[in-house]
């Protein structure tokens, strides 16, 4: 292992740099650096080389100029076991730089300031920093590359350990980090570029996805999964990537699915409301003037399934409701606030994980899902209906009650996984069937799972009726309207079993399907 005489140090967020360039110089390691950098250390006392002073050629241009040098890249890219490069740098009296810490421009969060002007982010646009990084993971089987503060420690206990060198494994793990580093950075720009100059395709030939990791996970789906969460670049940490926990065990991979789809439903309703959700499909829905009656109507839906559950809160959470969930057994609450003495009634329950989220948002936001080998992307599925769209089909028309239902009964449907059927009243679910292979069939296992009489009822379909069957088990059971997309090549055969029941039938031209 070879021994770090000279480094390079030019930093813009300068954690711990004081520290490390103190280790550094108890080697005698040589200091390069830059502005800002060179003047917070010699502030420190510690002795630096201005970069300027070594190439023989000042900073210009506010900066924009003053690493890109070949005597700056000669000294790093420079390889030690080739004699030619040795003597070509010795010719031009390049020194070697041993040691790249760098880490660049704050881009990403000048552009997170809420009037940041397009001039104020290009300037903090780094060039000279990503030219060095690149420079110093290419050839780091000489140069080590470090681009985080977190890892100066590290650094320097095995610099302790063996004498001021650095183990080439080190080496390219610094390296395979400072790629990341400048990939990510690069994303963020180009990402940035593209939204503001309102140019950017959203379907480009080449489209760039980038993740920052939110949490660790114990494991995936399964237990023999390994899994982590990850947070969109750029998302705004909204929703579930914007969760701030702070009570009960961990959050799991399925926790995290299932918080997303409860929450978001319950977010639907500009009325105080309640979604519980298992197994990525709510089981029971309700809003209602009282948060509490939401909850307590939810959750009689179907209270064999809302039994570890997840259940979503469109509203600070009070007391009165957390008394009664008190009474369950729930794995997740979610909820954009909590009251004082919620907070003291749920952490009575050790295990129970209480999750505190900003409200989603889907405004433009693209939905991704990955497959092997590849990911779809498309818009999110933000309309719930258009009311310009909403007609009437049948001989009946609902009446306003029966409107009123139908819209809940829809917004709900578009939550629900494919083949929807939701039966519900105007305020809340009676019946939900989720995922069956036939549309007849989800509708009869949303009556078996009612706990509440369906006559009367209003029905939603997440997309057109193929026969008249549905409706046919729908009028057995008593509903009085139906909300459904329509466009099916039966739509005549459909209407007419609706007139035979006299049910009132509304299309919505709006299809919901939920894979």
């Amino acid at each position: 292992m070879s021994v770090i005489k000279r480094a390079l140090i030019s930093v813009s967020d300068k954690t711990g740099l004081i520290e490390f360039a103190r280790s550094l110089r108890k080697w005698e390691i040589e200091i390069l650096s830059t502005g800002g950098t060179a003047s917070a250390l010699r502030e420190a006392g510690l002795e630096v080389r201005d970069v300027g002073d070594y190439t023989g050629f000042p900073e210009m241009m506010d900066g924009r100029v003053k690493t890109l040098h070949p005597k700056v890249h000669g000294a790093i890219l420079g390889r030690r076991d080739l004699e030619s490069h040795m003597e070509q740098m010795r010719e031009n009296g390049i020194e070697p730089v041993d040691m790249v810490v760098v880490n660049l421009y704050p881009f990403e969060a000048t552009i997170a300031k809420p009037d940041v002007s397009l001039e104020e982010a290009i300037e903090n646009i780094d060039i000279g920093g990503p030219a060095m990084i690149r420079s110093a993971a290419k050839n780091s089987r000489d140069v080590a590359v470090v681009v985080s503060p977190e890892d100066y420690s590290g650094i320097i206990a095995q610099m302790e350990d063996n004498d001021g060198s650095l183990s080439p494994g080190t080496r390219m793990e610094l390296a395979t980090k400072a790629y990341a580093h400048t990939a990510w950075y690069d994303g963020r720009i180009a990402q940035y570029l593209a939204d503001r100059s309102g140019t950017g395709d959203k379907f480009p030939e080449k489209k760039i996805i980038q993740l920052q990791k939110k949490l660790p996970m114990r494991y995936g789906e399964n237990p023999h999964q390994q899994a982590a969460f990850y947070a969109i670049a750029g998302s705004g940490q909204t929703g579930v990537a914007g969760v701030r926990q702070f009570h009960g065990k961990e959050l799991s991979f399925n926790n995290i699915v299932d918080m997303a789809a409860a929450y978001e439903l319950a977010c639907e309703f500009s009325d105080p409301a309640c979604a519980i959700i298992k197994h990525t499909n709510p089981c029971g829905v309700a809003r209602d003037d009282s948060l509490v009656r939401a909850f307590v109507t939810a959750r009689d839906t179907d209270p064999v399934s809302a039994f570890g559950g997840v259940i979503a809160i469109n509203r600070e959470l009070d007391a009165p409701v957390a008394k009664e969930i008190s009474q369950m057994f729930v794995e997740v609450v979610i909820a954009p606030g909590f009251g004082e003495e919620a907070v003291e009634i749920l952490t009575a329950k050790k295990n129970v994980r209480l999750v505190q989220a900003p409200s989603p948002t889907s405004d433009g936001e693209m939905v991704m899902k990955f497959v092997p080998g590849g990911v779809l992307v498309q818009d999110s599925d933000s309309i719930t209906h258009d009311e310009a769209t909403l007609k009437v089909v049948t001989r009946r028309n609902p009446t306003e009650e029966e409107m009123e239902a139908l819209k809940f009964a829809w917004t709900v449907a578009k939550h629900v996984k494919s083949n929807a059927i939701v039966y519900a009243d105007a305020n809340s679910t009676i019946g939900v069937g989720a995922g069956q292979m036939s549309r007849v069939d989800s509708a009869r296992v949303a009556v078996e799972k009612a706990q509440r009489p369906v006559e009367g009822s209003v029905m939603a379909s997440d997309a057109f009726f193929p026969f008249r069957d549905g409706i046919d088990a729908a009028g057995k059971v008593g509903v009085r309207a139906v909300i459904q997309p329509g466009g099916s090549v039966r739509d005549e055969e459909v209407i007419a079993a609706a007139d035979e029941y006299d049910m009132a039938m509304v299309f919505t031209g709006i299809r919901h399907f939920r894979h």
